[in-house]
C-alpha cells in the first residue's frame, strides 16, 4: 500500500464545508493507515485527491496533513483547469467563489461549417458526436465566421448533435450561409481529451502552431 486517493467532485449536495469534512476524513485515514504500519516498505505516502472544481479546499485541506512516519506526496490530480470549457467547468470553478483571485479561460473552440440551409429556422454544420463533447451540455454557438471576417453568432443555437452533424436553430436576426464557419464552445475538458488525441493548438488569428497529442 502506497497511499489513499479518493474524489471529492461528486460529494452529494456538495458545499465547501461539506467537501473539506470529506477531504479530511481521506487525510484521516492515512494517518490511522500509517499508525497501523501499512505503508511499510514504500519511501513516501502518497495523498491523492483533486477534481476540477474543489482543487482549492484540497489545497487547503492538504496543506494540513500532519506529520506521518514518512514524507507526504501530496498529489493534486485536477486536468480541466489546462483547457477550462464553456459549459460546466465555468459553472463549478472555484474561482467563482474568490473572483478576486482571477479567473480561467476557455481554451477550445470546435470550428464546424455550415453545410445546409434547408429553411429560415434551421440550418447544419460538419460536426457532430464524433468530434463535440454533449455527455454534459450540448456545444453554444459562440461566432460565425465568414471569408475571414467573426462576429457574434446571434441568433443561432444548437439544438442537437446527429453522428456527424451540429443542429441548429437560427432566428430572422441569424445571419448564417452555407459556407460559413461557425466556432462552437464546447463542456467537459475531459471528453474532448478523449475525442482528440492530437489537437491543434492555435494563436489569436487561427494560425495553428503546433499539436497537443493526449493520452486519455
Amino acid at each position: 500500500l502506497a497511499g489513499v486517493a479518493g474524489y471529492e467532485g461528486e460529494v452529494p449536495e456538495a458545499a465547501p464545508e461539506r467537501v473539506r469534512a470529506y477531504l479530511r476524513r481521506l487525510v484521516d485515514l492515512a494517518a490511522d493507515f500509517d499508525k497501523a504500519g501499512r505503508f511499510r516498505g514504500v519511501e513516501e505516502i502518497v495523498v491523492s485527491a483533486g477534481g476540477s472544481a474543489w482543487f482549492d479546499a484540497v489545497a487547503d485541506v492538504f496543506a494540513g496533513i500532519p506529520g506521518l512516519s514518512l514524507p507526504v506526496l501530496k498529489l493534486l490530480r485536477s486536468g480541466a483547469y489546462v483547457s477550462h470549457d464553456d459549459g460546466r467547468y465555468r459553472e463549478v470553478t472555484p474561482f467563482n467563489r474568490v473572483p478576486e483571485e482571477g479567473a480561467l479561460e476557455p481554451a477550445f473552440r470546435l470550428w464546424a461549417q455550415v453545410v445546409s440551409r434547408p429553411s429560415a429556422g434551421q440550418a447544419f454544420a460538419n460536426a457532430g458526436k464524433r468530434d463535440a463533447a454533449y455527455d454534459l451540455d450540448l456545444p453554444v454557438a459562440q461566432v460565425v465566421r465568414r471569408d475571414g471576417v467573426e462576429r457574434p453568432a446571434t441568433g443561432v443555437t444548437v439544438t442537437g448533435l446527429s453522428d456527424q452533424h451540429t443542429w441548429l436553430s437560427t432566428t430572422p436576426e441569424a445571419d448564417v450561409e452555407v459556407g460559413d464557419w461557425i466556432g462552437l464552445g464546447l463542456s467537459h475538458p475531459c471528453t474532448s481529451f478523449d475525442k482528440w488525441p492530437l489537437i491543434p493548438v492555435a494563436e489569436a488569428d487561427g494560425t495553428v502552431v503546433e499539436y497537443v497529442r493526449t493520452f486519455f
